[in-house]
């Protein structure tokens, strides 16, 4: 039993709490053989504090340690205070492979001087539903050639810099209308079109990504029955077998809604090792970790997982881990890079329907949501405050704030001749009385920018609300700078 519940600590990836190691976390590590750990915001406070705890994980895991994070760009970011990266759908819009395989690399130094060697990303989802609540802006565009172009030049300019990229989320989560962090979806699509659309990004990256993400997401068409997580028809028969797919696959997060749920996690767990995953993302607390440790090694005493099977698996993780060692490396100048992301940022800023600039100095009133907090995938969206401190130095702004978007009354602002601007400072799409009612002169889309659509207005559009971007919208309205971007998804 316990050479079976080290294997299976050595098939799972976890999270800790806090910004240190603590002496009981890494007996547990050390107890349960486990290799992986996923870090989060909350395990960040600054460069300093996060080198000290990958280093203590580096210390408790062994050299083939594989230390991870979301560090997508845009609002999917972990580490915020290193060189702000643009969303795909930012890079998209710039339509760049080389600044794409730049923006790439960048991210790579900036995590691996921080400690990290496998970064979940670039997204390969095809953003052909506007009303996905999840993907949007994390997509680099809905068409699948160029899409694909762009995020292997992004993996391409990471792995430059030794830093493991995991594509997801396979086999496409891009034409959903359920964040499958809230419940399950389901893409129900006839074989032709998904090989056509949702597959072919994925299909095109197999021979080239060294990990990919399964997405949580029922597929009929393919398995009736389970997600493509937990689907060996899936994961065995189309990636492995039929694409001859030989990198890793690790699941998402096992502890969503569309997992957690309706399966038991232990149970799941062993199903997607069943299906032909080689890893689970066994995120969540000490009892779920037990739990699912538990499971797996059940099923390696029983041979529901053979002998083969952890073998295999366990090759295909240490491959990566050699492949990309979790070395941390010296970082002592960002300013180059600063400036690559700002010029990214700049270069996707892209304009809907003819725009006008006030004049300098004109009053201005700003009409934006007080506060955005983070929805536990996203961080944190722009407050009020900031935005009304970047455009002040532009202008003279009154700020009204709302809760919602659907109350708001449009209606009360005063008639006095202020040139009215909405920002959007959230991913989530308009509703029916805002879209029947509000009229802003000039609406700053800074998150999705399918928010442009919503709105009967003349648009400027950045996928994003880092620092860079709300510079890039000066720029924009100081006359400095034209949005030449061309947003890379249908109805703009």
């Amino acid at each position: 039993m316990t050479d079976s519940r080290n294997l299976a600590g050595r098939l799972i990836m976890v999270r800790i709490a806090g910004t240190e190691l603590d002496a009981a976390s890494a007996e547990l590590l050390k107890a349960t053989n486990v290799r992986g750990v996923c870090l989060f915001r909350q395990n960040m406070t600054d460069a300093t504090q996060l080198a000290r705890l990958t280093a203590s994980l580096r210390a408790v895991m062994g050299p083939d340690a594989l230390i991870a994070l979301d560090q997508e760009g845009g609002a999917v970011v972990r580490s915020t205070w290193v060189p702000a990266p643009p969303s795909a759908m930012a890079l998209g819009a710039a339509d760049d492979t080389t600044l794409a395989r730049n923006v790439g690399a960048a991210v790579a130094r900036a995590i691996k001087a921080l400690g990290f060697n496998w970064n979940f990303a670039p997204v390969l989802d095809l953003n052909n539903n506007p009303h996905n609540p999840v993907i949007a802006e994390r997509s680099f565009g809905a068409d699948p050639q160029r899409a694909t172009e762009l995020a292997m030049a992004w993996m391409a300019g990471s792995e430059s810099e030794g830093v493991a990229c995991c594509v997801k989320h396979f086999p496409g989560h891009g034409d959903t209308h359920v964040d499958s962090h809230r419940d399950l979806p389901t893409v129900d699509k006839p074989l032709a079109e998904l090989e056509q659309f949702e597959f072919a990004p994925f299909r095109l990256a197999a021979g080239k990504a060294p990990a990919m993400m399964t997405a949580h997401i029922v597929y009929p068409t393919l398995d009736p029955e389970f997600p493509a997580t937990m689907s060996r028809r899936i994961l065995t028969g189309l990636l492995r077998e039929q694409w001859q797919y030989d990198g890793v696959i690790i699941t998402d997060a096992m502890d969503m809604h569309a997992i957690a749920h309706r399966y038991g996690a232990g149970h799941a767990a062993v199903n997607a090792l069943v299906a032909g995953a080689d890893m689970v993302m066994a995120l969540g607390d000490a009892a779920i970790r037990e739990e699912t440790i538990a499971a797996i090694a059940a099923a390696i005493d029983d041979g529901s997982l053979s002998a083969d099977d952890i073998a295999q698996r366990l090759a295909r993780l240490e491959a990566l881990a050699r492949a990309y060692p979790c070395v941390q490396r010296d970082y002592p100048a960002d300013g180059a890079d600063r400036d690559l992301m700002a010029d990214a940022w700049r270069r996707g800023l892209t304009a809907r329907g003819e725009p006008q600039r006030p004049g300098p100095g004109a009053k201005v009133r700003l009409v934006v949501r007080q506060d955005v907090v983070s929805d536990g995938v996203s961080e944190a969206g722009v407050p009020a405050a900031a935005l009304t401190a970047a455009l002040a130095r532009l202008y003279d702004v009154d700020t009204v704030t709302f809760l919602d978007a659907e109350t708001f009354d449009w209606n009360c602002l005063p008639a006095d001749g202020r040139f009215t601007m909405l920002a959007s400072t959230s991913r989530l799409r308009y509703g029916p009385n805002a879209r029947a009612g509000w009229r802003p002169d000039l609406h700053l889309a800074l998150w999705n920018p399918y928010q442009a659509l919503d709105i009967a207005a003349p648009a400027l559009i950045t996928y994003g609300f880092a620092a860079p971007a709300l510079d890039a919208v000066n720029a924009w309205l100081a006359g400095e700078l034209e949005a030449r971007g061309c947003c890379p998804v249908a109805g703009f």
